[in-house]
């Protein structure tokens, strides 16, 4: 005969507070760490978010945002109505973000790879060293570099000059500055994004690859049956998140070397942004345009986190 056992009774409203403030007891310490940080999100990037009114007023900084008179969508017309500029910028935009995510994205993970498969690691934590230095460079300095070994008086034009060859225009090409940036941002920044990458292979069985081997599997063949399978959540997140910044590819790279290619070649939403709002005052115009920039972004994490959801991935967040 089974014995009865008493079902648990749901916790009560004054229930659920003393285990809140029990739990406020026990991780005080915790929170305590995090408030820095807390407070730092809601000053510079929560309450911020208020000056976005802007884009729907005359503003005015003289009188200040309360007074300026609002003017409904009328800053938003550069956007619905195609101002040429906007539609330029436009372009170069998504041209940059379509040719990076197809170079830059996944120079990180062939990076990771290569590294991973070195056997000595004293080796693989010098080349992680060595390998992550660019990213701690500001954009001046690495604008700075590429001149100084690409430009009219470079090292490589004064090469080809002593070898009796005419110079390469590189950096004042205007057909060559996506190139040249997306060159760029791949020295800098892929040593730096492959720690993700790194951290998701460390997370993988070394058992699997292993009964691989026992099994007779070649080395391509365990990357593709395991190392990438292992790291596939890792790469969706990210490429997820990359898309919230289709219309974000930079501001000061890209601003540093308008001057030698001019601005139908260079003009992105950000410096779009930038020449409107701060160099010509059009406050309004600018802010419309980066709160278009920021609803697209959020429209795409969104709908590429239900699509990670439809085939059967986490993406972002769980919903």
């Amino acid at each position: 005969m089974g014995t009865l056992t008493a079902s648990p009774r749901p916790a009560t409203g004054g229930g659920r507070k003393q285990a809140l403030k029990s739990r406020l007891r026990r991780d005080w310490p915790l929170l305590a760490f995090g408030l820095p940080g807390l407070l730092l999100l809601v000053l510079f990037q929560y309450i911020p978010l208020l000056g976005n009114v802007i884009a729907f007023k005359d503003y005015q900084p003289y009188i200040g945002i309360l007074q300026s008179p609002w003017v409904g969508l009328s800053n938003f017309s550069v956007v619905f109505n195609g101002d040429p500029a906007f539609l330029n910028a436009l372009v170069n935009t998504l041209e940059i973000f379509v040719i990076q995510t197809i170079f830059v994205f996944p120079a990180p993970i062939c990076l990771a790879l290569l590294l991973n498969s070195l056997l000595s690691e004293r080796i693989k934590q010098a080349v992680q060293s060595v390998l992550y230095l660019p990213h701690f460079l500001s954009w001046v300095v690495v604008v700075a570099m590429f001149q100084s070994i690409l430009g009219g008086a470079g090292l490589l034009n004064n090469w080809m000059r002593s070898q009796g060859e005419h110079p390469l225009n590189i950096i004042g090409n205007p057909e060559l500055f996506k190139w040249l940036i997306t060159s760029q941002v791949i020295w800098k920044d892929t040593g730096w994004a492959m720690i993700l990458f790194l951290a998701a292979l460390s997370a993988i069985n070394i058992s699997l690859y292993e009964a691989a081997a026992v099994d007779g599997a070649s080395r391509l063949r365990q990357i593709w049956h395991i190392t990438l399978p292992g790291i596939k959540g890792v790469v969706i997140l990210l490429l997820i998140l990359r898309l919230g910044s289709v219309l974000s590819v930079g501001f000061e790279q890209i601003v540093l070397q308008q001057g030698p290619v001019g601005i139908n070649a260079s003009q992105v939403l950000d410096t779009y942004v930038y020449t409107n709002g701060v160099l010509d005052g059009a406050w309004g115009v600018a802010t419309a345009v980066g709160l278009v920039k920021g609803v697209l972004g959020v429209v795409l994490v969104l709908g590429a986190n239900k699509v990670a959801h439809l085939f059967g991935e986490r993406g972002v967040y769980e919903g």
